[in-house]
């Protein structure tokens, strides 16, 4: 039981405390946040920012700046998405759930290219391409970014891109010595497929004629 235990959490044995304390904290809110998204409900913004802020703080301080960027950006865009989310199209109903439009899956080829070009710059800019990591860092930011975007627009399309990024994440936090982190995303590779699934049927019902 000890390597298997030392295995998954030794390298967290030169952490400081308060680290690996907001770093659970981040992760349950994150958790929260993604299990709100698949119940459709509102509550994905507020436990989203909370865990997003941390993580920001935490991921500047490891100096992981694609995933800190990825963090901020879920907190910007968690604030519009609240927006969105709480918004009516008419006086009795809320902004539905729908599928991309061709215009909108243009728009996420654009932002997957724009934020590809930028977090390569701002890699080459700080000059940390000194791990393989980097380059994965960078396609999965790009990933997330569009997934964060048309999951603010409430379109189904989102937890395809959750789905990808999410298990991608996975092995790469634990190669970065992020096991809850880590953990946090196998969870929402699962969810993320429920969403989806979830997501599916309310659309379903929702083109149902009244």
């Amino acid at each position: 039981m000890q390597p298997i235990f030392d295995f998954f959490f030794d390298q967290y044995s030169g952490y400081p405390t308060l680290f690996i304390v907001l770093e659970i904290i981040a992760v349950t809110f994150g958790f929260l946040s993604v299990w709100y998204s698949k119940q459709n409900n509102i509550l994905v913004y507020p436990t989203g920012i909370v865990s997003t802020m941390i993580f920001v703080y935490l991921l500047w301080q490891w100096q992981l700046l694609g995933d800190m960027m990825i963090n901020a950006y879920y907190f910007s865009m968690s604030i519009y998405g609240w927006y969105i989310w709480t918004r009516k199209v008419d006086p009795e109903h809320y902004t539905p759930i729908t599928s991309t439009t061709k215009r909108e899956q243009i728009q996420s080829v654009l932002i997957f290219i724009g934020t590809l070009l930028f977090v390569f710059a701002v890699y080459e800019f700080f000059d940390k391409w000194n791990n393989w990591t980097a380059y994965v860092d960078t396609v999965t930011t790009a990933i997330f970014f569009v997934g964060m975007w048309l999951m603010a627009k409430r379109k189904i399309e989102n937890w395809i891109y959750w789905i990808i990024g999410d298990i991608i994440s996975v092995p790469l936090y634990f190669y970065k010595g992020l096991t809850f982190t880590s953990l946090q995303y196998l969870a929402f590779t699962i969810i993320a497929i429920y969403g989806y699934k979830a997501w599916k049927k309310n659309l379903r019902n929702d083109l149902r004629p009244a």
